[in-house]
């Protein structure tokens, strides 16, 4: 075991400020906020970088760590809950060839517990669980950040209930994502609609539910590629929900996959839904959050505002439609870019390797290069929704006062022939 040079609180404070990484190798929860060991202060150290002890077990781990921008010829400082995983991520660094390594081990005892010390955490990290978390809420306990009687757990797919019936969270229901969206506009269905489907699947305004998916390895060439796609369903889901006016909404981070990875029981029962005879409250409680076709009109018309495309890159510059349902190529003039990765069905510049979300500082950094700043009106859009509803979430998770959907997306925007398009590369992306 090799002898890394430790340092104290204040040498941190200082290498920091000459340049030193400092990188958190807790779980991505914990540095989002949650207080995974009762300590005083959630988040992390102001300025740090996050990488997961648990990725160490990757195959392509240097991979991730380059990607995050984490260079050799930096010096790095790693921390954790415990001396352990600090010590274990460092070994891996050494192996890769870094040398600069020093090790932090006074995280809880020193750094939590002084005040004046600087840290960061996601506003809304509440709303985005640990498998843990909801292990904890389903086995009868009461969890961090929960105070509530009613539950309900749901298993988010698109026509593809085989994804719950092979394996799901125990006591979780399933739910289409065409219970809450129109399959023949891709929109968000009417208010009667959403409060039958709500109302038959046992959720009320004041019911907590937690979402989670099942990512898939979605395929373009299947003839319902979003079958595959579940993990972004679920969230999805989560935007319509708070748009008709449930009140606590969650998703699980990271999904099934974050189930599985924590070694949980799975089941294959197929948990009937208990109906609720009524959702409580008028739907929509809060349009706001939803952009239809004019709305979106104003907002590229205007200079405190922006339509946001969260698309692919061949999408954006019209090579590709993107689905194999939408024949029309190309962009909504003046939207700015928000790259969600490589196609339609996946979101990798907004994801972890293991399908958490990606670090918000990653994010956020992201947009600002484009001009996707909190001081304006945001309307993230997609193809059909998904996708602008994943990047969305984002968006309030970080607490950003006035961001939505632009709900119908390129595939509504295209199927009116007077719109205006734009296809290439752009003179500014």
């Amino acid at each position: 075991m090799t002898n890394f040079r430790e340092v104290t609180t204040q040498e941190l404070i200082d290498r920091q400020k000459n340049g030193a990484l400092v990188i958190d190798v807790r779980p991505v929860d914990a540095y989002n906020g949650w207080k995974l060991k009762n300590e005083a202060r959630g988040g992390h150290i102001q300025g740090a970088k996050s990488l997961p002890a648990k990725w160490t077990g990757y195959m392509d781990w240097i991979e991730i760590v380059r990607h995050k921008k984490i260079e050799a010829s930096r010096e790095i400082i790693i921390y954790g809950y415990n001396r352990d995983e600090a010590q274990n991520v460092a070994e891996s660094f050494k192996k890769a060839g870094y040398s600069k390594i020093a090790v932090f081990n006074h995280f809880l005892d020193e750094w939590v517990s002084d005040e004046t010390l600087p840290m960061s955490y996601l506003p809304k990290y509440k709303q985005l669980v640990s498998a843990h978390w909801v292990n904890e809420l389903i086995s009868g306990g009461k969890p961090a950040e929960y105070d509530n009687d009613k539950y309900v757990v749901v298993h988010a797919h698109y026509r593809n209930r085989d994804a719950y019936l092979t394996g799901h969270i125990p006591g979780a229901i399933d739910m289409d994502t065409n219970a809450l969206e129109s399959p023949e506009t891709w929109n968000r269905r009417s208010p009667e609609e959403l409060k039958k489907a709500l109302e038959e699947h046992g959720i009320r305004a004041d019911t907590t539910v937690i979402l989670y998916g099942k990512f898939m390895f979605p395929d373009n060439d299947d003839e319902f590629p979003g079958s595959a796609a579940g993990d972004i369903g679920a969230i999805r889901n989560a935007f319509i929900m708070m748009y008709a006016g449930v009140k606590d909404v969650r998703v699980l981070n990271g999904g099934f996959q974050s189930w599985e990875d924590a070694g949980f029981e799975v089941s294959r029962e197929d948990v009937p839904k208990q109906a609720e005879e009524e959702f409580g409250v008028k739907i929509p409680a809060h349009p706001e959050l939803a952009v239809d076709v004019p709305e979106a009109k104003e907002i590229i018309a205007s200079p405190d505002a922006e339509l946001v495309c969260v698309r692919s890159y061949p999408e954006y510059i019209g090579e590709v439609s993107g689905y194999n349902y939408i024949e029309a190529k190309g962009r909504i003039p003046g939207a700015i870019f928000a790259d969600c990765g490589s196609d339609a069905y996946h979101m990798e510049n907004y994801r972890n390797v293991d399908h958490t979300t990606r670090e918000f500082h990653e994010i956020i950094e992201n947009w600002e290069q484009n001009g996707i700043t909190p001081n304006k009106h945001l309307a993230f859009y997609c193809g059909t929704g998904w996708r602008g509803s994943e990047a969305w979430f984002n968006a309030w998770l970080l607490g950003w006062p006035h961001v939505s959907v632009y709900d119908g997306g390129w595939f509504e925007w295209s199927n009116d022939p007077t719109n205006p398009y734009e296809t290439g590369i752009p003179e500014t992306v």
